[in-house]
């Protein structure tokens, strides 16, 4: 669903699951993840829901999940050094 809303366009959930192996239900899922994640936004256009990417939402993701990383890192690395100094 990112990558589809990635160019900065609305698309509703018909055009979002458009191809898509999964069923309209599921595809309204997903975004209602991503909404409540902060990453997308619905705006209404009459009876039809429309969504885009939140770039600011992305980039804190972005940037929490390097803090995550970076924290994994050092934890791995921390056991690794652990694991090899054992006989």
């Amino acid at each position: 669903m990112i990558g589809r809303l990635a160019d900065g366009g609305e698309r509703s959930i018909g055009q979002l699951g458009h191809g898509l192996p999964i069923s309209r239900q599921a595809v309204a899922k997903h975004l209602d993840v991503l909404l409540g994640a902060g990453l997308v936004t619905r705006t209404r256009a009459g009876r039809e829901a429309l969504f885009s990417l939140r770039p600011e939402g992305v980039a804190e993701a972005r940037d929490w999940l390097a803090k995550v990383g970076s924290q994994w890192d050092g934890t791995l690395g921390r056991l690794k050094d652990f694991v090899e100094s054992q006989p």
